[in-house]
């Protein structure tokens, strides 16, 4: 089934770079995408959807109001916006959400996408999921070139898993795990530290991913929109978490990098990498290489900053992408050096209104 998906995949590449509303990456437009602080930009997170079938506390409210279907960037035109950045030089493109795969026709985009990994114009295509539709997709994005997923699981507890997610069931997630793995798919495990919740959990969710060879990312809970909980209260500092790991496990530095914030450390018992993500202890702009594209063709040069670009309206101007690289160009030069989240007892207010779905993370 493997080899029958790939070369569909290539085939419908090829056609694609034939289609009139995508730009041919051999006429490469001559600038690259560097920063007011001489950045190289080389990754762009797609969220595709603010659609999902999970609810989790540190991420939307329980009564979510989601975008009108109408707002929402066709297949086609996530795909030419996806070809326009990697014309510039994106080398990664991830897909998130909400959750991608709750977005009718995904595959369609996946497919279509492959292209660039066939042509060597994309580096890597990969997606961060909550595994629920795992067992349905996971052979045919193996099949696509996806190589590497994020599966987002914060307790192997049933119970708590429910109370985190709200609507989560933990079985399914498991057993959407066991498919990507089954399908030849590097999985890593994303678990956000939540104190209180998961904090007593955390070594055991270490010795449980490295025993399945799979990587670990511990993240800080961020303060992004009203989710109806109270900040202070989820927010646990990794540099806590770590010190208390170190006094279990050795913990050695280094020099890792997937192409995203976390900083790894290798856990000497288990013989697995563990990652942290830290942007309220320790701030990991100065070597930020990302952009993330909204499914309404918003582009926001920071996750903690509100400045935006549209590129929607660029897109939909003209079949040609002069318009849309012109409008990348002039968002890159507005990229700032650095986000301003502080979560304490002055600031327990979201620091932004928008709900870390909208973005993908």
């Amino acid at each position: 089934m493997e080899a029958t998906i790939n070369s569909s995949a290539i085939d419908l590449g090829r056609q694609n770079l034939e289609r009139k509303d995508v730009a041919p990456l051999g006429n490469r437009p001559p600038r690259a995408l560097i920063d007011p602080f001489a950045r190289a930009i080389t990754y762009l997170r797609v969220s595709v959807t603010d659609r999902c079938d999970f609810r989790c506390v540190y991420c939307m409210s329980e009564n979510m109001a989601f975008l009108p279907k109408a707002d929402l960037l066709s297949l086609e035109e996530l795909d030419r916006l996806c070809t326009a950045f990697v014309a510039k030089g994106v080398k990664k493109l991830r897909l998130t959400g909400g959750e991608p795969l709750v977005r009718r026709g995904i595959m369609t985009l996946v497919s279509s996408l492959s292209r660039h990994l066939a042509s060597g114009a994309l580096n890597e295509l990969t997606l961060t999921t909550n595994g629920s539709q795992l067992p349905k997709y996971a052979a045919e994005l193996k099949g696509y070139g996806v190589e590497r997923i994020n599966v987002s699981l914060d307790t192997l507890d049933a119970g708590k898993f429910r109370a985190i997610t709200r609507w989560g069931e933990l079985d399914k997630v498991l057993a959407g795990i066991d498919a990507a793995q089954a399908a030849g798919l590097h999985v890593k495990i994303n678990a956000v530290a939540l104190k209180g919740v998961n904090e007593d959990e955390i070594p055991s969710l270490v010795e449980w991913a490295h025993g399945r060879g799979m990587d670990l990312t511990l993240i800080e809970v961020m303060p992004l929109g009203d989710v109806g909980e109270g900040r202070l209260e989820q927010y646990l500092p990794l540099s806590m978490v770590r010190a208390r790991l170190a006094e279990q496990y050795t913990l050695d530095e280094i020099d890792y990098r997937t192409g995203g914030p976390a900083r790894y450390v290798t856990v000497k018992e288990t013989g697995g990498r563990l990652g942290f993500i830290t942007p309220l202890t320790h701030n990991f702009c100065e070597s930020c290489n990302r952009v993330r594209l909204t499914c309404t063709g918003t582009l926001y040069m920071c996750l903690g900053q509100e400045d935006a670009a549209d590129l929607r309206t660029p897109l939909r101007a003209s079949e040609a992408n002069d318009l849309v690289y012109a409008a990348i160009d002039e968002a890159i030069s507005r990229k700032p050096k650095g986000h301003d989240f502080v979560i304490d007892r002055r600031h327990t207010r979201p620091a932004l209104d928008r709900h870390m779905s909208v973005t993908g993370g």
